[in-house]
């Protein structure tokens, strides 16, 4: 079933955070209650930069351990080839 996404946030910080969700709405919502990932407890709050179409489970792991392995630099122009990083969901 194709509904996880990968996105990418900006923190508090200026650092980034890449994950997968099935809702980025209530994902980003989490994060900034302090409930999400430790790395985001304190670097609140969290700011979407983008998303990628839907994809399956297996697909979404892929791409986001593909974005991980990414300089810092590069993460969000590997999450924009194809994608849409407007935010919008």
């Amino acid at each position: 079933m194709k509904n996880w996404q990968v996105y990418l946030v900006r923190c508090s910080d200026h650092s980034l955070y890449c994950g997968i969700t099935n809702d980025v709405d209530a994902r980003i919502n989490v994060h900034n209650a302090g409930k999400g990932a430790k790395y985001t407890r304190g670097r609140r709050p969290v700011e979407l930069l983008g998303t990628t179409e839907k994809m399956t489970k297996s697909d979404a792991l892929k791409f986001e351990i593909r974005i991980k392995k990414c300089p810092a630099g590069k993460k969000l122009s590997t999450l924009k080839k194809g994608i849409k990083t407007d935010g919008s969901r």
